[in-house]
This record gives C-alpha cells, structure tokens and sequence, in this order.
C-alpha cells in the first residue's frame, strides 16, 4: 500500500494549517502510518480479492488516525474520526480491466478524507464506535466477514513498529512486479539478448495472477501506458531490453516499443504453490533459449525491503528523477532536499514548494 502517497501529504497539509508543529506533524505520520500497514494484517488479501483497493479503504483510515494525532484529538475524537473515515473509504479495482486512471484518484481521495473526518471529529461530529468490526463495519463491507485478527491491529501497537518494514520501490509500478524486474535485469547482464530467447516462463504467486498476469495477451501487450504498470510480461522485458524501468516505459510510445513487445510476447507462468505471497515478494526468470539451453534467475525477496533496503542515496536519486519527470528545475529539487532535511526540527512551512 502506499502509506507515502496518502500519510504524509494528508498530515502535513493538516499540520501546515491547523497545528505547524514539526514534532507533531511526525508523531501523525508514524501513527497514521501504523494503522494504515497494521489494517491490512486483519483479513490479509481480503479487501484485495472482494475488488477493493486497500490504500483507498486502509488509507482514509490511517489518514484519519495520523491527522488526529497530529492535531492533538482526544481518544473519544479519533474514535469519531476514524469511524467517520470509514464512510469515506472505498475505490475499486476495476481500473486493471483497461488501465484506466482511477487508481491515481485513491491515495489522494483517501488523504482529502481523513483530514475532513478528523476535523469533523474534533468539531463533535459523531462516528460509529464498531467502525471496524461491526456487523456493518469496515471489514464486513470491504472484505465481506468481521471474523479477524483485531489483535494485529491493536495488540502490541506502539511496542513494535510494523512501519518499519515499510519498503521503497525501486521502480515506478507494482510492487510485485519489481523482483522479476530484477531478476530480467540480471539476465541480461549475463549476456543474454532478446533475440537469444525463444521463451520465458516465471513461476508466480496465485493471488497475483488476476492482477499482474492475466488475460496473458494484455499483460504481454498493454493497451496503454497505465495498464503496463500492471504487466508482469510488459514490465520484465522492459527491464530486460533498456537496462530498467523508469517513468518513461510508461508512455504510449514506450508501450509500443517492437523490442519489448517482440519479448513480453515469449513470457509465460505458471503457479507456485509454495510461494509466500503475501508475506514475501519473490521474483523467478526460467529462459529458454534458441539454442536449447536454459537459463535461470530467482530473487527470494522485494529488493527495497527489509531484506535488502535502499540507500539513502537511492531514494535520493528517484526523488531527483520523479522532480525532474514532473518539471522541477535541478535548483527547486536542491531546494525541496534541503527543506526536507529539517522538516520536523520546527515549524511546518510547505508555500516555498508550491512557489
């Protein structure tokens, strides 16, 4: 989920208006945070496979908490704010049927939402107490049962820090997708081409095939530049053919590249019953090459993970990358860095960046 996308612009927007307390602003994002990754622990999967996108539901939950933290509500106010949110919360995950846009919509509706419940909340607008695990609750709605481990939720909150396993993606699209990225990437630096290959299959994790590897044929070749974030086949031969993928794969152009297409074309799976989705994320190439022989890369874990986190320097280099993607000069992203660093050591001031 992208805790990032909605936790953090949510408190900060909150902050910057309503309580420009850099101590405060980071206490919202550690607990919104929180929530947020300790809610998909409940009913693993669930919210997911009912046609629902977690950061979209999870997110205006956490949001909700993290800005009431952040703005000092009392526990009956976060109690209302959050069961406020949950009338808020909702996105389906109908955009992978096309590559419509509607997912870009969540993490930003989810951060506009906890910030209007949390200040509903703190004005005495009253939400439902069993937002969670009522018989009409959040989890009855969006992940039809309120049989769950609260306790994941609650039980040692505060104690062990779930955020900390919080990874950084490498590249800009499913996180699912990236360990095969990698694993593509390897196998071309040992030399293979694309031309070598006569055909590829990965072994997947069968709670990631409705999302990332079926209809085949539009996974190998995605109808738009949306659509092939979503594209196991798409994504692994674009890392397989330009060395990586950055934001640039995903325009209409890229996603007609002949190279890419010629071998996402080749790319197939097959189900591995061992895999430990959801609790890892793996990657797996076996290529088949012209010449008979075969040859094999496996990745047992999400590079930008706990297992393996990036560098500093890495989420340095992907900020730089994103600012320039979006049209920042080198002299506003030196200038946003440097504001970032002290961003929590005072008062909240974001107006040099919307400059």
């Amino acid at each position: 989920m992208h805790a990032g996308a909605v936790i953090v612009p949510a408190v900060l927007a909150a902050c910057e208006r309503h309580n420009p307390d850099g101590r405060m602003a980071l206490i919202g994002i550690a607990v919104g945070t929180e929530v947020l990754c300790r809610l998909s622990l409940v009913v693993p999967k669930a919210v997911h496979e009912a046609g629902f996108h977690p950061t979209a539901v999870f997110g205006a939950m956490g949001a909700a908490a993290g800005v009431g933290a952040a703005l000092g509500l009392n526990a009956r106010q976060i109690v209302d704010a959050l069961g406020i949110a949950g009338s808020m919360a909702g996105g389906i995950i109908e955009y992978l049927a096309e590559g419509a846009w509607t997912k870009r919509l969540h993490a930003g509706w989810a951060a506009q939402s906890g910030i209007r419940a949390a200040l509903l909340a703190r004005g005495g607008f009253v939400g439902p107490r069993t937002v969670f695990e009522g018989v009409h609750g959040l989890f009855h709605a969006f992940a039809h049962t309120t049989d769950g481990d609260y306790g994941a939720l609650t039980g040692d909150f505060g104690t062990r820090w779930v955020t900390d396993t919080l990874a950084f993606k490498p590249y800009p699209c499913g996180t699912m997708a990236q360990p095969y990225i990698d694993c593509a990437r390897r196998l071309a630096a040992r030399g293979v081409t694309p031309e070598d290959v006569a055909e590829v299959v990965c072994e997947v994790a069968e709670g990631t095939v409705h999302r990332l590897w079926e209809p085949l044929a539009d996974k190998q070749r995605p109808r738009n530049g949306y659509a092939a974030k979503f594209a196991v086949p798409y994504l692994l031969a674009t890392g397989f053919v330009h060395g990586g993928v950055g934001l640039a794969a995903f325009t209409e152009s890229a996603v007609r590249d002949p190279q890419v297409l010629a071998l996402a074309a080749k790319v197939k799976f097959v189900i591995d019953p061992d895999n430990p989705y959801p609790n890892n994320y793996t990657g797996h190439i076996r290529a088949t090459l012209r010449d008979g022989s075969v040859v094999e890369e496996r990745q047992q874990h999400l590079r930008g993970g706990a297992q393996e986190p990036l560098t500093r320097q890495d989420v340095t280099d992907k900020f730089l990358l994103n600012a320039e993607h979006g049209g920042w000069s080198a002299a506003q992203s030196d200038a946003a860095l440097k504001l970032v660093a002290g961003l929590y050591d005072g008062h909240i001031d974001l107006s040099s960046l919307r400059g």
